[in-house]
């Protein structure tokens, strides 16, 4: 087994990135420059009919079902780079709910809006904080963060998410706690326990990207 210490990972990535193509979840930075903007990668946007995820391993974005019933992603859907649920946002989830025996396991989810409609997705954008939804997904701490496309000329005027429209706010709300219902199974996979504004975004975000540096960078130091 070859081991490589992290700085020289760092140097080896830099290298080879202008020949390859990134991974989008660990060869991407979570940011440009300090402050409010992020790089996001977008997986699905509003027309896609099937359910589009990044592959963990190769990083390629893949078909992963066919919607089985009307339910399409209101927003640009996407995840932040270098981030993951792990156990700190697990915990920040069960002091904030009073909830127990929540988890994590994935990067962290991001909805955008944008006034303008992109045709695809599998692409890098610059997106802005504006709040976020606190989701629990059949018990992992599954958080929504919410933000705004950059520049975008209407919804680029929203800096928190209390001074979005609350319909649209209630859209995003409405797909996440009924997405992944059957006819006919009682069971409630999703629940939404809060909403909350820029700065708790921002303290999410900064847990999930220490829980990733936990999780895949300190190991290899």
């Amino acid at each position: 087994m070859i081991i490589i210490e992290a700085q020289a990972l760092k140097e080896l990535l830099t290298q080879l990135q202008p020949y390859v193509k990134m991974h989008p979840w660990h060869g991407v930075p979570l940011q440009n420059e300090p402050g409010d903007i992020f790089n996001v990668y977008i997986e699905m946007v509003p027309t896609d009919m099937v359910k589009y995820e990044v592959d963990k391993a190769s990083g390629i974005l893949y078909l992963d079902r066919p919607q089985k019933f009307a339910s399409n992603v209101p927003t640009l859907y996407g995840f932040l780079p270098r981030t993951y649920c792990g156990d700190k946002i697990a915990a920040h989830c069960m002091k904030q709910t009073g909830l127990n025996n929540i988890v994590g396991g994935d990067p962290l989810d991001i909805c955008i809006l944008s006034e303008k409609p992109i045709a695809h997705g599998d692409i890098l954008v610059d997106a802005v904080i504006v709040g976020g939804l606190r989701m629990i997904d059949d018990g992992e701490a599954d958080d929504k963060i919410i933000a705004v496309l950059k520049g975008d000329p209407v919804m680029g005027q929203y800096k928190d998410l209390s001074e979005c429209p609350q319909q649209v706010v209630d859209r995003i709300r409405h797909y996440f706690l009924t997405y992944k219902n059957v006819p006919g199974d009682s069971h409630i996979k999703c629940q939404i326990a809060g909403s909350y504004g820029k700065e708790e975004a921002l303290e999410i975000i900064h847990l999930a990207s220490e829980d990733y540096d936990a999780k895949y960078v300190n190991v290899l130091k």
